[in-house]
């Protein structure tokens, strides 16, 4: 073999050496940022917050409680990623059961309406709204419900992945049927029809709430939803 040869045969090898050792490289920062991955993912869902236990009244057809026949009807169109539906639920919703969906004078109805999410991939709000649908149709949509906004930690940060949701489910003992229901999309029939009738009444924000057909927007205290019900209940 000539010097020439010896040379180009020795840059071969260097060529081949410096290949395998970039795959390497490359190869172990792959598995260095799933690792990382698997690591936070797993650390959201040991963070699941289980908020204490609540007497919510029986739920009724799906995503509602009280009495069908009581004279007031309220119908919510919510987001379990908007800070203000959160407030709803931690201020002013458990007053309304106690003193009016309780006593036979409201019947209450939640319906998803997803905007938080409408310029995310991730889709987190629709997929928490399918999720509440999976937990109702073991009569579990009100604990589940407590169980989202208990755990949103902001908007499209990764709240409500499929892990986490998962996870809540796990928490309410809720089984594979659940897994199930929530990677096959079962309900998202139910979810466009929500949306469809928050369109029709107007809604275009969240919360948003149709009381006997009136709309009322905002995260309002427990004494301005208190106003609205005597307001109905005297009509």
């Amino acid at each position: 073999m000539s010097k020439r040869e010896e040379i180009r045969e020795r840059r071969r090898r260097e060529q081949r050496r410096n290949l395998l050792v970039g795959a390497f490289i490359v190869a172990g920062l792959a598995l260095i940022i799933v690792a990382i991955v698997i690591l936070r993912t797993q650390a959201t869902i040991r963070s699941l917050v289980v908020p204490e236990g609540y007497s919510y009244p029986e739920q009724v057809d799906f995503t509602a409680m009280g009495d069908p026949n009581a004279p007031v009807r309220i119908d919510e169109f919510s987001d379990f990623q908007c800070s203000a539906c959160q407030y709803f639920h931690d201020e002013t919703l458990k007053p309304v059961i106690e003193t009016y969906v309780k006593t036979g004078q409201v019947y209450f109805v939640y319906h998803n309406f997803p905007v938080t999410d409408a310029g995310s991939p991730q889709k987190e709000s629709q997929a928490a709204a399918q999720a509440s649908y999976c937990a109702a149709e073991q009569d579990r949509f009100w604990d589940y419900y407590a169980l989202l906004f208990a755990n949103r930690i902001g908007e499209n940060v990764g709240s409500f992945t499929t892990a986490r949701l998962e996870a809540m489910g796990e928490a309410l003992g809720l089984g594979n049927e659940f897994k199930q229901c929530l990677r096959e999309e079962r309900y998202r029939g139910r979810l466009i029809e929500d949306i469809r009738l928050g369109q029709e009444a107007g809604v275009n924000s969240t919360p948003s709430f149709l009381i006997n057909g009136q709309l009322l927007v905002g995260a309002m205290p427990f004494t301005r939803f208190q106003i609205e019900i005597e307001n109905a209940l005297s009509k």
